[in-house]
């Protein structure tokens, strides 16, 4: 974020190795409504706002209405799981409170459980689901910790202790994090991610922690602070950091932390979002974490249990000026087609969103202003994000929720400063450069909040991402994707064996109309949101997928050949193709 000055005091505060082969393809599923994301005609990306029409009823808190205190800023996510294994991705959205409602020791509204009842309406579940919370909620991370097959939550808090839930496979899920460890104290945790760090077949647990929260010190040394001449909360700037934690799955329903020990501690940081990718191709998962206004960190896995701090080296710790940005909402993902996953970061207003050449061998480029990227949302502070084929076309495009910190820039006269701002489309073009759509991307991109956390998935299976946006003191906005055109597409599901359960961190890679598309399969990303495990390809005019391979997190490699698109098929590890449940 923005650094305002102190307004009284100057003081800062303290293998199975699968020969190539054609396996199952009559059992594949074609999507339902396949049919109708098809079209002669190209209208480009378009979304509609579904909100009501699904049936999406939440509604956010987050602190107090003036936000005057920092944790008060940050807002909530969402994530995208199919709870129930009916093959149809539901909908967790986490809900906050406020610091009035914690010293009094009121409950906030909770969060919510959205079962998918097909057709594109949702019923509330969260009654009797184990899930309603209650206390400040923040982030949520999603993942087959005990590999049962039946997806868990992880949601973070503000200052309440974090919690995990087991799914127990009958609607409900159980509070566990007394007696597996994660709980992780009262921290301002924003964002969480499982990945399996060591590939033991197990999911590992990282929980992104912003800042230390000691208000009667901020009340006493500076209780506002000054910014473009507006009283505004103080911090990043002045306001300590805090280290993140690693957890360790240990297999028997714990887990430990292992933060020291894995060269991840460094109180200094100040995380809002996290992604996990094998960045340098060697099979082990990396971390990113967007920290605010301090050097973004990127810690390459040594593949001994141990990560080595690469952040400056690796040329994704700073802006091509060599400074700090405010780093918030992170994604991975290969924009240029070149095998290597990007990084794109998003950052506060009157700045440029980073995007990060993946040039090989852990070595990184600004590539923001090449892309044509540099001014398109300079005058947004912008939140959750991803890398997500929105048209078919065969390229990742990009898409930015954005949304103020300062509720006091409405009515402040402030040029280009509002507190709600538009999020944004960012279309893939394929020559390495972006194009702005927002005005064009259809009635669901003017719906206008303070956003924060995006999810992405397609909840519909018609082969088209949608998102889910969370907006601060307000509706979530749903919006669904309705571009039509004649592009093809295929959505993966893996399924691990030896490997975890949810296939996190495996490589994905098709061969369609002669060229090749390489996805990861992870939930991480955006901000303090879990997206849908699934990894999607558009095709373009491919039809048919000359090969599709996997290489598992456990080593083990999978092709297929010739396999139809336009439909969802489940590659399971040690098996083959099979048709969704």
């Amino acid at each position: 974020m923005a650094r305002p000055a102190p307004a009284r005091s100057k003081a800062l505060f303290a293998a199975f190795a699968c020969a190539p082969a054609f396996l199952g393809i009559a059992a594949l599923r074609r999507g339902p409504n396949a049919d109708a994301a098809a079209a002669t005609e190209d209208a480009g990306i378009r979304f509609e706002d579904t909100t009501d029409q699904a049936r999406l009823d939440y509604r956010n808190l987050f602190g107090g209405a003036g936000k005057p205190y920092i944790i008060e800023s940050t807002g909530n996510g969402a994530a995208w799981i199919d709870y129930d294994g009916d093959g149809r991705i539901d909908l967790f959205v986490v809900n906050g409170s406020t610091l009035e409602r914690q010293e009094k020791g009121e409950r906030g509204p909770g969060n919510r459980l959205y079962h998918n009842e097909g057709q594109g309406a949702f019923k509330d579940v969260t009654a009797g689901s184990g899930l309603e919370g209650g206390y400040w909620g923040s982030a949520v991370a999603a993942g087959d910790y005990d590999n049962d097959g039946l997806v868990d939550l992880y949601v973070t808090t503000i200052l309440e202790g974090n919690h995990l839930y087991h799914n127990n496979g009958n609607g409900t899920f159980t509070d566990v994090t007394a007696r597996t460890g994660v709980g992780g104290g009262r921290r301002d945790s924003v964002s969480a991610a499982f990945f399996d760090y060591d590939r033991d077949g197990r999911l590992d647990l990282f929980v992104a922690n912003y800042v230390r929260f000691d208000r009667p010190y901020l009340d006493r040394v500076s209780p506002y602070c000054l910014w473009k001449g507006l009283r505004v909360f103080c911090g990043p700037t002045g306001v300590a950091g805090d280290a993140n934690v690693l957890y360790h799955n240990n297999g028997d329903g714990t887990f430990t932390d292992v933060t020291r020990a894995a060269g991840l501690l460094n109180p200094e940081l100040k995380s809002l979002g996290v992604v996990t990718a094998d960045l340098d191709d060697d099979g082990w998962p990396d971390v990113y974490v967007a920290s605010d206004s301090t050097i973004q960190a990127l810690y390459r896995n040594r593949g001994d249990g141990s990560f080595e701090d690469m952040s400056l080296q690796s040329g994704a710790g700073y802006s091509q000026e060599g400074r700090a940005q405010s780093g918030m909402g992170v994604d991975a993902g290969d924009y240029d087609g070149d095998g290597r996953p990007d990084l794109f970061v998003t950052t506060f207003q009157d700045d440029y969103k980073t995007l990060y050449h993946n040039d090989g061998g852990l070595h990184f480029s600004d590539a923001t202003y090449g892309a044509r990227l540099g001014q398109v949302s300079f005058s947004r502070l912008s939140w959750g994000t991803g890398f997500q084929d929105f048209d078919n076309d065969g390229w990742v495009d990009l898409f930015v929720a954005s949304g103020h910190v300062y509720p006091q820039v409405d009515g402040a006269r402030l040029p280009q400063e509002t507190y709600a701002q538009q999020n944004q489309v960012l279309r893939n073009l394929g020559d390495r450069t972006f194009a702005d759509v927002t005005p064009s991307a259809g009635p669901g991109l003017q719906v206008v909040k303070s956003s924060r956390g995006v999810a992405f998935g397609d909840f519909d299976d018609d082969g088209r991402i949608d998102a889910v946006v969370v907006n601060m003191d307000d509706k979530l906005t749903l919006l669904h994707n309705v571009t039509r055109n004649g592009n093809h597409w295929l959505t993966v599901r893996a399924v691990g064996a030896r490997s975890n359960r949810d296939g996190i961190g495996a490589r994905v890679r098709v061969r369609a109309g002669g060229r090749d598309q390489i996805r990861e399969v992870k939930t991480s990303g955006s901000y303090a949101s879990a997206n849908d495990p699934r990894v999607h390809f558009g095709l373009g005019a491919a039809s048919v997928i000359e090969s599709l391979e996997v290489k598992w997190p456990s080593g083990a490699r999978q092709v297929f050949r010739d396999v139809p698109g336009d439909r969802i098929v489940v590659v399971r590890e040690e098996e083959g193709l099979r048709r969704p449940p």
